[in-house]
């Protein structure tokens, strides 16, 4: 069986409780009304229990009319225990056990985060005791050891609730590391991924060049060009290819179009399904594109995920009229 923090606490403060009702009804000499002082002692530990246990399992703050009931209790249950007995018998132990008695419920309330009403229960036992015993004596006989208490209490409370919040943020910052460093390894990973695929790409091309001194044939040329092409769509877009739009730009490309892929961000956020569509949707936009140059980009916009623009020439002019295609693929579906 496994002890928790709450467990301990909880056994403590009713072994506690229960020792000072038997404290209680050791009498020495019999008081002048005894079913008040019993009341007394059953109404102790009534609230006791249900300060210690009331709502317990949900939350450890202290539901308020608990909170109530135990501001009621500190203030009757020494006039119970003092009037029940005679003057001079008020200061033998038997008499003065509600002193801490009500020092351990004020401690249960501090412990269950009613930081007022357990100084509050705290002042009301400082006031009857002195009332009932003099100043001198209540410290004398246990107001002392009340009071330190409640201070050790909501010290301990204050470090723990401290300790707590400090945990959380360290495990906060451990887990925004964790996160770093997997995304790092992301990273690690496409860079792996893009050199081989460059080394794949252009070795071949490299290799032929060197062999053939630069000597190349049209086709190898047509090769070479396309192979600089591919990667720098892998370089500058990586995130808006897949093989249907690899292939869709080869064709474009062999076709003489010229293919510009610009990806800023435009799918940070875009669910993995539907990253697929857009790349789908893309692919066949650039397998019926006739322009002789499109550019494709990929901005962050709340609504448009990829702009496709084609002109009709493959020169740099900015005319309106040169535009021949014009196609945005949305973030989102729609219906």
């Amino acid at each position: 069986m496994r002890l928790t923090v709450r467990a301990v606490a909880t056994g403590l403060a009713l072994g506690f409780a229960v020792y000072f009702a038997a404290r209680a009804v050791w009498w020495v000499e019999t008081p002048v009304q005894p079913l008040l002082v019993i009341a007394a002692i059953v109404g102790y530990l009534a609230v006791v229990v249900i300060a210690v246990l009331a709502d317990a399992g949900r939350e450890v703050r202290m539901p308020m009319w608990v909170g109530v009931l135990a501001l009621v209790a500190a203030f009757a249950i020494p006039a119970s225990v003092s009037i029940a007995f005679e003057p001079g018998m008020r200061a033998a132990p038997f008499a003065t056990w509600y002193i801490g008695a009500l020092g351990l419920l004020a401690v249960v309330c501090i412990v269950r985060r009613r930081y007022v009403i357990g100084w509050v229960v705290l002042g009301e036992l400082a006031i009857a005791s002195s009332s009932f015993l003099g100043v001198f004596v209540a410290l004398e006989l246990g107001l002392v050891g009340s009071i330190m208490w409640v201070v050790v209490a909501q010290l301990l409370v204050l470090f723990w609730d401290r300790a707590v919040a400090d945990t959380e943020r360290l495990a906060g910052i451990q887990r925004a590391v964790s996160a770093w460093h997997a995304t790092q390894q992301v990273r690690q990973k496409e860079r792996r991924l893009r050199t081989q695929f460059a080394l794949a790409v252009a070795g071949p091309v490299l290799s032929r060049t060197v062999a053939a001194h630069g000597m190349l044939t049209e086709e190898e040329r047509l090769s070479a060009r396309l192979a600089e092409g591919r990667l720098r769509d892998e370089l500058r877009g990586a995130s808006l290819l897949n093989d249907a739009v690899r292939a869709a730009i080869e064709a474009a490309r062999r076709r003489g179009v010229a293919v510009t892929v610009f990806d800023e961000g435009g799918l940070d956020g875009v669910a993995e399904t539907r990253r697929g569509e857009i790349r789908d949707e893309l692919a066949v936009v650039l397998a019926e594109a006739t322009a002789g140059r499109v550019i494709i980009r990929a901005a962050h916009d709340p609504a448009i995920a990829v702009t496709v623009v084609g002109r009709a020439g493959a020169g740099d002019s900015s005319d309106e009229d040169s535009v021949a295609l014009w196609h945005e693929i949305p973030r989102e579906r729609t219906t």
